[in-house]
């Protein structure tokens, strides 16, 4: 049977004194695969950016263990042709040929220039609805986090 230490805080001041093997768990903890840095820290009730801090400490200043190398394939392309840019008609300006202005709902848009990559805003737009699916899927923190 492990008994866990609990710290009772009882005076103003509010700075917690960790052990270096405490330090070490939440590092390893926070470097395991699919684990997220901010919640380890949240479940500690310390702020990411200690935790990365202690990361950089007790790994020697690398993230060992997130970083890989990667084969990488260099191949010969062939060159495009030069593209001649006609500068603007002198004493009149290009105006814009119109803004979009999309609303998400509480107070949240984006505006984009009627030039814009449709496929470009899909896909980011997608990206967005399956981030907020994912925070909507998490149970609500306490606290800072």
């Amino acid at each position: 049977m492990t008994m866990s230490r609990t710290e009772v805080i009882t005076s103003v001041e509010r700075r917690r004194r960790w052990s270096r093997d405490e330090k070490k768990r939440l590092v390893a903890t926070s470097l395991e695969a699919g684990v997220a840095a901010s919640e380890v820290a949240c479940s500690a009730g310390i702020h990411v950016s200690q935790l990365f801090r202690w990361r950089k400490d007790l790994c020697g200043g690398s993230d060992a263990g997130t970083s890989q190398l990667v084969p990488v394939a260099m191949c010969r392309l062939k060159a495009a042709p030069p593209v001649m840019e006609t500068p603007p008609p002198l004493g009149r300006r290009r105006r814009k040929s119109g803004t979009i202005k999309i609303e998400f709902g509480g107070g949240r848009h984006v505006r984009v220039d009627a030039d814009l990559n449709v496929d470009a805003l899909r896909r980011g737009l997608s990206a967005r609805r399956s981030k907020q699916r994912q925070n909507a899927a998490r149970p609500a923190n306490s606290g800072n986090c």
